[in-house]
C-alpha cells in the first residue's frame, strides 16, 4: 500500500511540474492554436513516458520491451528534471528582478516622478522569457548528455584513511573495499556489473563490503546480470547488507541469491574478523526501512552487536546513513553506508539532506566515524552531474 500511495503522490507532483514547465515555455512562444495544442500534447507525452515503466515495475512486469521503455522513460525524466530546475531558477531571478523594479517604481512615484507604464514592457519580457527558454532547452540537452557519460563511466576509486584509536596493530593498514547501490535493473545490466567486478578485484581488498540496493527487479529476471559478482573474493570475506530497493524487488529471494553468489549476508548480526592475533567485529543491519516490509527485518544495530566480544573495534555495515544515530549508542567505531548516491545531480543533492544526516564522504558523528559512498551505480535517470560513481578503499589506521 505504501508503494501505491507513493506512486500516486509521485504522479501528482510530476503532473504539476509538467504543467508549470509547459505553461512557462509554451505561453511565451506565442504559438497559434494548432501548434500550441501539439506542444501541450508533447508535454503530456513526456509526462506519461516515465510513469509507464514505474507502474509496470510496481506490478512486477519484466521483459526486454519494458527495459527499452524504461530507458526512454528515465532519459526523458532526467532531461525534464534539468529543464524544470533551469526554468525554476530563471523564474526566481525574474521574480526578484520584477519585485525590485516595482520597488523602484513605487519609490519614484512617491517622489513625484512620472511612473513608467509597465504595460510597455510586456513584449520585451515575453521575448526575454522565450529566448531564455530556448537557452534552457539547449542547456538541458547538453547537461543530460554529460550526465549520462558521468553515470555510465568507470567508477572513481576513492581512497580514505580511517583513524581508530583502539585498532589492533595487526589491523593497521587493513583495507575494506566498499561498493554499493548498483541498482542492477532496466538500464544496468551484466556488462556494467562485469566492469565493477573487474575494478573491485584489481584492488586486492582484505575484505569486501556491499552496502545495499543491489537490484531493481526479480531474481528470475536479473540472475544472469548479477552473476559476475560470484567472481569476487577477499581473504577475510565479502559481506552483504540489504537496501530499501532490495525490499521492493523481493528481499527474501535476493538474500538467498546473495548467499549463492558467495556473500556472507548480515541480517542484524555480526562476525568476528581475525588477522594474526588481532580481532575486530564486523556487523551488518537490515535496511532502516526493512521493518516496514517484514517485522523480522527491523533494523537493529544493538541486536547486530549483541554477544560480540567486549573491547574490540566495531564496524557496522548499514545501507542508510541515518542508522548512525542508533549505531553510536551501540558502541560502533565506524559505520559504512550508501543509499544517498551523493545526491546524484542538482537539486536532489540538497533535497537528500532532508532525511539523511550525511550525504557523502567521511564524517565524525559523536564517538564514531561514518563513511557515506556516492554509490557505484545510479537509480532512475542515467544521470550524474559533478557527483561521479565510486568504489571506496577504506584503510583502517591505528590513531596515535
Amino acid at each position: 500500500m505504501s508503494l501505491i500511495l507513493f506512486f500516486a503522490f509521485w504522479v501528482s507532483l510530476i503532473a504539476i511540474a509538467h504543467w508549470y514547465v509547459g505553461r512557462r515555455i509554451i505561453k511565451s512562444a506565442n504559438l497559434r492554436r494548432k501548434p500550441r495544442r501539439y506542444a501541450w500534447m508533447a508535454v503530456w507525452i513526456f509526462f506519461l513516458i516515465p510513469q509507464i515503466p514505474f507502474f509496470l515495475f510496481l506490478n512486477r512486469v519484466q521483459s526486454s520491451w519494458v527495459d527499452l521503455l524504461s530507458w526512454a522513460g528515465y532519459v526523458v525524466l532526467g532531461f525534464f528534471s534539468l529543464t524544470l530546475t533551469f526554468v525554476g531558477v530563471r523564474d526566481l531571478v525574474l521574480f526578484l528582478r520584477n519585485g525590485w523594479d516595482r520597488l523602484l517604481a513605487h519609490a519614484a512615484q512617491n517622489n513625484g516622478k512620472v511612473r513608467k507604464d509597465s504595460t510597455a514592457d510586456i513584449d520585451r519580457r515575453r521575448f526575454l522569457v522565450h529566448s531564455t527558454n530556448l537557452a534552457i532547452i539547449g542547456m538541458a540537452v547538453a547537461a543530460s548528455g554529460y550526465g549520462f557519460y558521468e553515470a555510465r563511466r568507470r567508477a572513481t576509486i576513492e581512497r580514505v584513511d580511517v583513524p581508530i584509536s583502539r585498532l589492533p596493530e595487526t589491523f593497521n593498514g587493513f583495507r575494506i573495499v566498499q561498493f554499493t547501490d548498483l541498482h542492477v535493473g532496466p538500464t544496468i545490466k551484466r556488462e556494467f556489473v562485469e566492469g565493477i567486478v573487474e575494478q573491485v578485484a584489481a584492488l586486492n581488498a582484505d575484505l569486501i563490503a556491499f552496502t545495499g540496493d543491489l537490484v531493481d527487479g526479480s531474481v528470475a529476471w536479473l540472475q544472469d546480470d548479477v552473476a559476475p559478482l560470484q567472481n569476487l573474493a577477499a581473504p577475510h570475506g565479502k559481506f552483504f547488507v540489504t537496501g530499501n530497493h532490495d525490499y521492493y524487488s523481493g528481499v527474501e529471494p535476493w538474500v538467498k541469491e546473495a548467499g549463492r553468489l558467495g556473500f556472507d549476508v548480515l541480517l542484524n548480526e555480526h562476525r568476528v574478523i581475525q588477522r594474526d592475533k588481532g580481532r575486530i567485529v564486523l556487523a551488518g543491519v537490515t535496511d532502516y526501512s526493512g521493518g516496514d516490509f517484514f517485522q523480522s527485518h527491523r533494523s537493529d544495530p544493538p541486536a547486530a552487536l549483541r554477544d560480540s566480544p567486549d573491547g574490540l573495534v566495531r564496524i557496522l555495515l548499514a545501507h542508510q546513513p541515518r542508522s548512525i544515530i542508533h549505531a553510536v549508542k551501540a558502541g560502533v567505531d565506524l559505520q559504512i553506508s550508501g543509499h544517498t548516491h551523493g545526491g546524484q545531480f542538482f537539486p536532489w543533492n540538497h533535497l537528500a539532506t532532508l532525511n539523511q544526516p550525511y550525504i557523502k564522504g567521511l564524517h565524525r558523528h559523536e564517538s564514531a566515524w561514518i563513511y557515506v559512498s556516492r554509490g557505484t551505480g545510479y537509480w532512475g535517470p542515467p544521470l550524474r552531474l559533478g557527483i561521479p560513481p565510486e568504489i571506496t578503499v577504506l584503510t583502517l589506521r591505528k590513531a596515535t
